[in-house]
């Protein structure tokens, strides 16, 4: 059997796009596989209407003007579940979106591609909370030398302040909360958001230079609307949000020993069976998405970054050995969201001028950290966007006809429709919405399964089982009381919470847990040289907070300890 490579690499996303730069420096033959299309590579022009080559291995490949044209900035184009360019399925539109078994109400906010959902994501890149790493196998101290190094490669930086965060920070000083200026948060306190998003750029201000100029060159320019993806920058390498895109993988192709596949779907797992290693992994099949040919590929060595619903699925469809915790103990910092709404006339006295403009800025570029609870954060998105996460995303009834209960703080919860939704989105530039993200704890019971009755293309399909924890809700609870305050203490005149449904999944965690499927190694203890890269593997939800630095950290450690077993 001859190897199509040192290291077969399965995601191109958050974890696998980290792994593959790493396992490139060190001089290791590395294969990516990406379900996905690849934008803003000149080998796939029109990636969504052409197959297009095979792979690409060259970092002369990639082309920011592509990227601009195809990283438009239309919410229905880039965001649409069924449609849009960040959907979970296939590059080629003909096709439909790949099936999850869902719960009612629920989604899966995850994009296909190289770039993964790190092509969509907020880019806050906070650490996780010491006081959770406690609690897992391997020491936060441990881990710190690996955040430093991610940190330094994105690169993370505090974010910049704009007229949300500065009426946030305005309010939670006058609830009593006090400034925490560090990375390592160990008590309450507000502080700006760590964000992988380069400074913003120098030329800003300067009226000589106009929008179009600005977004051609280094630095972020501050428009907002980061969810749709972002194409400014002078290069593909110097993109402001550093979606893995446009930073790992330019890094990973000028090790000049990195190949990534694009629109190579993994459906199995392959094994043999060594005399001393015993079960190990040798290769994968694989699904052409765009003609249906399946094929295999050899490696030495096997990693799995699919994320936290395939990496269990491909498991469970690979037929490898039975581990009763593959796919369970699924943490997703049970969401909710909160907003506030604003007099013009209070907001001239607190900020200088009588808007909040959400749109400007980061989309989260402060946040609030509880330990033990999770964490708080002011985000501003798109018209679009806002009032469906606002406003359209319940699990409570329609508020018309609500009357303001005296044990809750917030005036009203639920979803919100026709002429009171128009008079709401009618203050959008005067309002201040807060995501929140709960401490959740693993639990057995929740996690993903295979469905033993529907397929799809690619084999059975993953089926999704999310139920929050009394303690969950009491937390989430207690964090959405601690942001009402704030609002009420900046001034805000009405709250609305959503109330967001538990399966709205997108911080989806520990479903392939270091401790339970994986050893401190992140190699797999019944398969030999399978590895797991992403956030999969974190033994907890962090402490309820974005988990996308710390799997990227693992993932980092992950390939060093790769190379030194197999490679040294």
């Amino acid at each position: 059997m001859s190897s199509d490579a040192d290291v077969i690499i399965i995601g191109a996303g958050a974890g696998g796009a980290v792994a593959a730069k790493e396992l490139g420096e060190y001089g290791l033959n590395v294969l990516v596989l990406e379900a996905g299309p690849w934008y803003g590579n000149k080998q796939w022009e029109e990636p969504n209407q052409q197959r297009g080559p095979v792979s690409s291995s060259r970092a002369s490949d990639l082309d920011v003007n592509l990227l601009r044209r195809q990283y438009n900035r239309y919410e229905k184009s880039m965001n649409d579940f069924l449609t849009g360019r960040f959907r979970w399925g296939s590059a080629d539109r003909r096709q439909s979106v790949w099936h999850r078994d869902i719960p009612e109400n629920g989604m899966a906010w995850q994009a296909s591609g190289v770039g993964g959902s790190t092509q969509h994501y907020w880019a806050n890149s906070p650490r996780a909370f010491a006081s959770a790493v406690e609690k897992w196998p391997i020491s936060y101290q441990e881990l710190v030398p690996y955040y430093e190094k991610v940190e330094a490669t994105l690169p993370v930086q505090f974010a910049p302040t704009t007229s949300k965060e500065e009426l946030f920070y305005y309010g939670s000083k006058k609830a009593g909360w006090s400034f925490i200026d560090t990375l390592n948060p160990t008590s309450p306190g507000y502080r700006p958001q760590p964000n992988a998003i380069l400074p913003p750029n120098e030329h800003l201000m300067d009226p000589s230079v106009s929008m179009e100029q600005l977004s051609h060159m280094e630095g972020c320019t501050l428009a907002g609307h980061c969810i749709n993806g972002c194409p400014y920058g002078s290069s593909v390498d110097k993109v402001a949000k550093r979606a893995t895109n446009v930073s790992y993988v330019p890094l990973a192709l000028k090790t000049g020993n990195v190949e990534i596949r694009p629109n190579t779907f993994t459906t199995k797992i392959l094994t043999d069976n060594d005399p001393v290693e015993g079960v190990r992994a040798c290769g994968v099949q694989f699904r052409d998405t765009w003609t249906g040919e399946i094929g295999e590929l050899y490696g030495k060595t096997i990693v799995m970054a699919g994320g936290s619903i395939e990496n269990p699925r491909l498991w469970l469809n690979s037929d490898l050995p039975h581990n009763e915790w593959v796919g369970r103990g699924l943490t997703n910092n049970y969401w909710d969201w909160v907003t506030g709404v604003f007099d013009e006339k209070d907001l001239v006295s607190i900020l200088g001028h009588p808007n909040v403009n959400p749109f400007v800025g980061h989309t989260s570029a402060a946040r609030l950290d509880y330990p033990g609870l999770g964490a708080i954060q002011p985000s501003g998105i798109s018209p679009g966007l806002f009032s469906g996460l606002a406003f359209g995303f319940s699990q409570s009834d329609y508020t018309t006809g609500q009357n303001p209960s005296p044990e809750t703080p917030w005036d009203l919860q639920g979803k919100v429709v026709g002429n009171e939704l128009k008079e709401w989105m009618d203050h959008y530039r005067n309002m201040l919405s807060f995501l929140i993200l709960t401490d959740d704890q693993p639990d057995k019971r929740n996690g993903v399964t295979v469905d033993p009755f529907i397929k799809d293309e690619h084999g059975p399909v993953p089926v999704i089982q999310y139920t929050p924890s009394k303690q969950d809700t009491k937390k989430r609870n207690e964090l959405v009381k601690i942001t009402t305050d704030i609002l009420r203490k900046a001034g805000a005149k009405k709250v609305h919470r959503s109330d967001w449904p538990a399966n709205f999944f997108a911080h989806i965690l520990t479903t392939m847990r270091m401790g339970f499927v994986v050893d401190t190694n992140c190699e797999a203890y019944q398969v030999k040289r399978l590895f797991i890269a992403d956030s999969s593997v974190e033994p907890g939800s962090a402490g309820g907070v974005n988990p996308t630095l710390t799997a990227q950290a693992l993932a980092t450690r992950t390939a060093e300890k790769l190379v030194n077993k197999y490679f040294s």
